[in-house]
């Protein structure tokens, strides 16, 4: 790279001045008219051009997303185009409400074969296009402006005579003047003027003029100043739709787009998720969704996104980025033990509120509203914290672990996610906690069976009895105490000389009805004042408090034996 580019490059000045312009006042209220142009534009980015089967396959998606508007092809560009058009035609594959678009160049011969492939149809949009600025009319046109002027006329009045002749056919007329965004803003303005004249729209009967910013060349709020002096200038308003279509050279068409909204535009053409020659077209799908996450019904629908992801990749044979917005594999998760922390909290105000109202941290939309699930918001590895364990186990088990078993349990796998280097599936959550708090697996203490109201020697007082198995001998075990769980502490001391003290204790419900599973959580700490959990899971709660005990119990037992280990 030079270290001095202004002698290179030239920045992009515009040639426009408005003291007084309105659009960063105003703000989006309601959706555009879309168009796709994944069949076209989209179709002849690729470096392998969809099939007929393919896209079929995509405009059937596309239908059910919902777009009313779809370029379909270039028919005179090759047989393949001309060919789907007329399947689409003769296979009575049009909806009623939804008008396909086909693009031509200014040239005679190529708009007479465009007309042809429409034959039948009962409403089209026909868009013919010819680049408009400087460098293009100096380098690659070698015209004047007059010459550019009259290849627009001569192509729009050919456009009009094919549509004559052919009566039964609702036709609409579409003009772009391509490279519009770094064309002179007075010649823009006299070319669609002169197209005007020919095509003679009325309120009834609209043309569409479509602005295009076919390379990126300066900021999106220069766009949309290009879109509202047009707007203001151009004759006919009320006989016009203005429509845009951004490319994003600069990484700045969504922003582009919007702003062309606010200035004016009434019309967006793009595609799904960007796609387009260089670096593609505006990004209909996060237009869409923009709006959406504002309380505006964009008219797209993606209630199954992942299904849409999935059958453009297929089509395209590109892949969309995992953090591409609203749609990517990992837009909705979070890593960070601090966003996980807020996630997390977010969701238990947003249920204690229950208005409805979507306020949730780091994520704009609910996942639920467009087919993705909650499992995956938060996932585990070594930068996570103590609030991304706890929702994991609470999504995948329906734990839901009091503070102080949060940090002392992502202390733990915060050793073995930095051992690993990698993430850690829910599964490899749910076996840590299992080794940490004694579930599942063989270990120094497990509960046989034991009776819950012994007798008693006085009102204050319970006797717990039972039977534990211990190194794999039944051992019988009573104790005394004001309760339950004290009763159990009393009856492990007495029998096997662990002494804890129980700090805290929690249960919940892991889910409704009469099989429900309870989960208890003790507390404790040891002789020396360190602090020791234990978890018990069981359909009775008092046999999970127990659990709880002698899972506590077992973790006291575990760390007595550890010198004896290391001395070996």
């Amino acid at each position: 790279m030079l270290k001095n580019p202004e002698n290179k490059y030239r920045p992009f000045i515009s040639p426009i001045e408005i003291a007084d312009r309105t659009w960063p006042n105003k703000r989006l209220t309601s959706a555009p008219r879309w168009l796709s142009t994944d069949l076209r534009d989209g179709n002849q980015a690729l470096a392998d051009p969809m099939t007929v089967e393919r896209k079929l396959r995509f405009y059937d998606m596309l239908l059910k997303v919902g777009f009313k508007e779809i370029e379909v092809a270039f028919p005179s560009a090759s047989q393949t185009e001309f060919d789907f058009v007329r399947k689409l035609i003769e296979g009575g594959l049009i909806p009623d409400d939804v008008c396909i678009q086909v693009l031509t160049q200014s040239r005679s011969d190529l708009i007479a074969r465009t007309f042809e492939s429409l034959a039948g149809t009962r409403q089209a949009i026909v868009h013919l296009y010819n680049a408009t600025a400087p460098l293009f009319r100096r380098v690659v046109f070698r015209m004047e402006r007059h010459e550019i002027v009259q290849l627009a006329i001569s192509g729009v009045t050919a456009m009009l005579e094919e549509s004559l002749r052919r009566p039964e056919t609702d036709w609409t007329f579409e003009y772009s003047p391509e490279t519009f965004c770094f064309t002179e803003p007075d010649f823009a303005l006299e070319i669609c003027e002169r197209v005007l004249d020919v095509w003679r729209p009325t309120p009834e009967r609209p043309a569409i003029l479509n602005l295009p910013a076919t390379v990126e060349v300066a900021m999106p709020n220069v766009y949309a100043d290009q879109i509202e002096w047009f707007c203001r200038n151009i004759s006919r308003r009320d006989s016009v739709v203005i429509s845009v279509h951004p490319h994003n050279d600069r990484g700045t068409a969504v922003a582009a787009a919007e702003q062309s909204l606010l200035a004016g535009a009434d019309r967006v053409e793009g595609c799904l998720f960007g796609n387009g020659e260089r670096t593609g077209n505006v990004d209909l799908v996060t237009l869409a969704l923009n709006l959406y996450t504002q309380g505006i019904d964009p008219g797209l629908h993606f209630p199954a996104v992942r299904d849409v992801v999935d059958l453009v990749e297929e089509c395209n044979g590109l892949p969309v980025h995992p953090r591409h917005p609203y749609a990517g594999a990992l837009v909705h998760t979070a890593f960070s033990g601090s966003h996980q922390d807020a996630i997390r909290k977010g969701f238990a105000a947003h249920e204690r509120r229950n208005d409805g109202i979507w306020e949730m941290p780091y994520l704009p939309i609910d996942p639920a509203d467009i087919g993705e699930g909650y499992e995956a918001v938060i996932r585990v590895n070594s930068q996570s914290g103590k609030g991304g364990l706890a929702w994991v186990l609470e999504q995948d088990k329906g734990l839901k672990l009091p503070r102080a078993f949060q940090v002392d349990f992502s202390r733990r796998v915060q050793a073995v996610a930095d051992g690993l280097g990698q993430e850690l599936t829910a599964a490899d959550i749910w076996s840590e906690f299992c080794k940490a708090y004694s579930i599942g697996d063989t270990q120094a203490f497990e509960l046989i069976e034991f009776r819950e109201n012994g007798p008693r020697k006085s009102v204050s007082e319970r006797v717990f009895s039972g039977r534990v198995l211990h190194a794999g001998t039944e051992v019988s075990v009573i104790g005394r105490g004001n309760g339950l769980i004290s009763a159990a502490v009393a009856a492990i001391a007495e029998r096997f000389g662990i002494e804890i003290e129980v700090v805290e204790y929690h249960e919940h419900a892991l889910r409704q009805g009469t099989d429900a599973m309870a989960a208890a959580y003790i507390q404790c700490t040891d002789p020396n004042g360190s602090p020791v959990f234990g978890v018990g899971l069981d359909t009775d709660v008092a046999t999970a408090s127990v659990k709880a005990v002698l899972s506590a119990a077992n973790a006291v037992h575990q760390a007595s034996m550890r010198p004896r280990i290391e001395r070996i």
